[in-house]
């Protein structure tokens, strides 16, 4: 490892530290380094506040003057709610900057040749693909302008996510349910549908993982407003809960008594973009055969998280993970990269990126 890697692995393990408070911000981690000791360091913990760089030349003081400068991602060239960071840099007195990943918002890219024009050494690409995996859900958002959508199930060994009277409690075992709380805790927003909502009365809280920012935000997609039910699950606790309608009608009012923000929306890419636009860009679906379908037909599902469980549970009427028409050849099917497979007692977890043909 050479001393760039060595800083600027501190640097990640920085960022890392804003991962459930950053959003819609990236996560970045920040170390200012002279004549071979850490004078400073950062990370950014919540928009608004100041990003890594300015804290980490903070703490470091007349001491940054003619130092080096690590930071995960390109420093960014514009004025954003903060000012930029490349004019900290600068007043700052940094000899050098090395960072990882290149900043991908057109807003606020370009930090590295504003440097270099003032003569600063920069160096980017150093441990990239580390620091890129940091901010998977924020590139994906710039790149489309929607929420990592993270979809997992719990199924039995021929694909079944539900008996045929919908009974679904439980097919995965205890430490499966406790590693999908972590993906809940790590998550902006929980997505489940009305099927979800009618027959298994969901309460979507974090259970069994710690949550570092807020409760993630708890999302039911219906295409009218739902019966009232004063039994719901869904109230009576700190966490926050909206019902996307594509009409509203005489039971709204009464969920919006009951704390239940009820928003309009005409279709799935609508529902979608307002979340990431207002910032949940980590979004975890847990919804019903017809939810996770119409996700996977759309395209909007980037990665699978399977808990399957040593079990058949058969007919042609139980709940399927895909509940929609498919593929037609096997040669068009969806695959898997990056899989990752883990035995949790007697289920294996599998996961890893959706592919789509094309």
């Amino acid at each position: 490892m050479d001393i760039s890697e060595k800083w600027m692995k501190r640097a990640i393990s920085l960022a890392k530290k804003g991962i459930g408070t950053t959003h819609p911000n990236p996560r970045v981690g920040a170390v200012v380094v002279n004549n071979g000791v850490v004078v400073g360091e950062g990370w950014h913990a919540k928009p608004g506040e100041p990003h890594a760089e300015a804290i980490a030349l903070q703490k470091a003081g007349h001491r940054a003057r003619g130092g080096s400068l690590y930071v995960t991602l390109e420093p960014c060239s514009a004025r954003g709610k903060t000012p930029a960071c490349t004019d900290t840099i600068l007043h700052a007195g940094i000899r050098q900057v090395v960072f990882a990943s290149s900043d991908p918002n057109p807003k606020m890219a370009g930090g590295g040749k504003v440097l270099a024009a003032y003569d600063v050494e920069v160096q980017g690409g150093v441990m990239a693909e580390q620091a890129d995996a940091l901010n998977i859900p924020f590139f994906h958002y710039i790149r489309t302008g929607l929420p990592y959508v993270t979809a997992k199930a719990a199924i039995s060994l021929d694909g079944k996510l539900a008996t045929r009277t919908h009974h679904s409690q439980w097919i995965s075992g205890e430490k499966s349910r406790r590693h999908a709380h972590g993906l809940r805790a790590a998550s902006d927003a929980i997505i489940v549908g009305a099927g979800t909502l009618q027959h298994d009365n969901p309460s979507l809280t974090v259970r069994d993982a710690k949550i570092k920012g807020n409760p993630p935000l708890r999302v039911v997609l219906c295409f009218e407003t739902p019966p009232f039910n004063p039994d719901c699950n869904l109230l009576g606790d700190d966490a926050p809960t909206r019902f996307y309608v594509r009409s509203t009608n005489e039971h709204t009012q009464r969920w919006h008594d009951a704390g239940v923000q009820v928003g309009k929306a005409a279709s799935l890419p609508a529902v979608l973009r307002h979340l990431a636009n207002e910032g949940y860009l980590e979004v975890l679906l847990e919804g019903g055969g017809h939810l996770h379908a119409a996700f996977l037909d759309a395209h909007f599902t980037s990665e699978l998280v399977l808990y399957q469980a040593p079990m058949l549970i058969g007919g042609r009427d139980a709940v399927s993970l895909w509940n929609g028409m498919g593929v037609e050849t096997v040669d068009k099917a969806y695959r898997l990269a990056d899989i990752s497979r883990r035995k949790m007692d007697e289920d294996y977890m599998i996961r890893g990126r959706v592919i789509y043909p094309g």
